[in-house]
């Protein structure tokens, strides 16, 4: 008897539709096949399944058992192929009789004992199952809030097989998973630290308000302890919330990483990934035979902090260069190539020297020029040309540490950064990419005229400092970003020598 039912394989963070045919020769030599290009966690589901029939009370079939996973030259890695198997053995053994085997495709893990554990993807699988037009989707209870974000398809939880198996035969009625959008945000919606946190560093608080409603790249140049990583940390509390179809693009990545919070539905904070200096080219970009997101992908429509920045691999760090300017990374393969989305903000802290306190008014420094110059080399031009603001982050002054009057908080840089990122809405229409950060060359010399002195003080600037036409872009748009925070239509003198003041680090250190 041949039985057929429909899953999903995950193919980077898009899930493809498989068919799963299942068909048993009774008097044939008992032997159990598996074809269509099974990895090896799908090849050992044999051994999965059988146990979990045989403990939830079924019989395993004892004859000549082929499953095809169809399409045949499609990669399966996944554990969530064992419930629709499992399935598939009950119906074409004649276990199981169902009229909706069609209408709903189901996914899995079993356990020996026939409970289900939760799978990745399943937020996407929704989406596919969606678009195919079926009625409803089975997945483990673990998954099921994600997937209950997609509208117009009934999410079915199950915990165990046996429940799996009386859904589908009718003889257990189990209600489609409902979605709250107020328990999402209560639950996950909420940041628990804010700037206020941060004593003095006005200056900086200021220049990270620039940068976040800019959407520029910040580099913070300090000695350990001033607070760079308290900065950076709180840089999500000031960003406009996510908007539903953003919420939706990142929730897909961590779903298909299977990096989802237990009970979480949607990603409703911005993502703010850290990752430390050891990791390899692959794990930032992502890979794998199958490609898989990596921290860029896994830092999209958020920040991405690099902190001790020279002690990264220069070669690690090179692979940053095309995310930053097409805000996604494609990863080639000989079954293919992948594009993962990586719209983020990159923010990168580092020491001015080795030891950490060359310029540090308190603390003497150890290292001679040719060690510092070593130093800085560690970061390449080409990728200090792509971070727009350079800031140096000094000590705190014990005043403003004992100061019990807490500076400036993120609700009020919040405020300033909603305004300006109107403005630019206004100005390009909506969408994540139309910000003044990633605006292309042709739009820069629309929107980014300058007044005859400021455009007398960019020219002086150039010829002084040396910078590269790609720094001299960069200054424009962090002058017209400036300008929008103070709802101005020009960029005056004053916008743009602020914004000059940003790129200074190109001169003291390593010009």
């Amino acid at each position: 008897m041949l039985a057929k039912l429909t899953t999903y394989s995950l193919l980077g963070i898009d899930a493809l539709p498989v068919e799963v045919e299942v068909d048993i020769s009774p008097g044939a030599i008992p032997k159990t096949i598996l074809v269509g290009l099974a990895e090896a966690a799908v090849r050992e589901s044999s051994h999965r399944i059988e146990r979990a029939l045989v403990n939830c009370g079924y019989v395993k079939p004892v004859d000549r058992i082929v499953i095809n996973l169809s399409p045949a030259d499609l990669p399966k890695e996944a554990a969530s192929f064992d419930l629709p198997i499992a399935l598939g053995l009950l119906v074409a053994s004649g276990q199981l009789a169902s009229d909706v085997l069609g209408q709903y495709a189901a996914i899995g893990e079993l356990a020996l004992d026939g409970t289900i554990r939760p799978a990745k993807g399943a937020l996407s699988m929704a989406l596919s199952a969606k678009e195919q037009g079926l009625k409803g989707f089975v997945v483990p209870a673990a998954n099921a809030q994600e997937a209950a974000v997609v509208e117009g398809i009934e999410i079915i939880p199950v915990t165990s097989l046996t429940e799996a198996v009386g859904y589908y035969s009718g003889q257990l009625d189990i209600p489609p998973q409902p979605f709250s959008w107020t328990d999402a945000v209560a639950n996950f919606g909420k940041y628990g630290v804010d700037y206020s946190d941060v004593r003095g560093q006005e200056s900086a608080k200021r220049a990270v308000t620039v940068a976040a409603a800019g959407a520029h790249h910040l580099l913070m140049l300090g000695s350990p302890g001033t607070g760079k990583t308290l900065l950076a940390s709180r840089l999500g509390t000031i960003l406009p919330e996510l908007a539903p179809e953003e919420s939706l693009q990142t929730t897909r990545i961590y779903s298909a990483v299977g990096r989802l919070q237990p009970g979480q539905a949607l990603m409703l904070q911005r993502p703010f990934r850290s990752p430390h200096h050891t990791i390899s080219e692959a794990g930032l970009v992502g890979g794998g035979s199958i490609p898989t997101p990596g921290e860029i992908s896994l830092a999209h429509n958020g920040v991405l902090f690099l902190d001790e920045l020279p002690e990264f691999n220069r070669r690690t760090l090179e692979v940053l260069r095309q995310p930053l300017e097409d805000g996604c990374v494609t990863i080639s393969r000989a079954m293919g190539s992948l594009t993962f989305p990586a719209n983020l903000m990159l923010v990168a802290a580092m020491n001015p020297c080795p030891c950490g306190y060359f310029g540090d008014p308190r603390r003497q420094c150890q290292c001679n020029p040719m060690l510092i110059e070593r130093y800085m080399s560690r970061i390449s031009g080409p990728l200090l040309d792509r971070l727009d603001i350079h800031i140096e982050v000094p000590p705190v002054p014990f005043r403003e540490l004992s100061n019990q009057t807490a500076g400036t908080n993120s609700e009020t840089m919040k405020a300033q950064v909603v305004a300006a990122r109107e403005i630019q809405q206004r100005r390009f229409g909506k969408g994540s990419l139309r910000l003044n950060g990633r605006m292309p060359p042709s739009q820069i010399r629309i929107f980014c005229k300058l007044e005859p002195d400021a455009e007398s003080l960019l020219k002086s600037a150039m010829e002084e400092m040396g910078l590269s036409a790609r720094a001299h872009d960069k200054i424009l748009r962090i002058g017209r970003t400036i300008a929008d925070l103070e709802a101005s239509d020009n960029i005056t003198a004053a916008h743009l020598s602020e914004a000059i003041n940003y790129r200074t680090l190109d001169r003291s250190y390593w010009k």
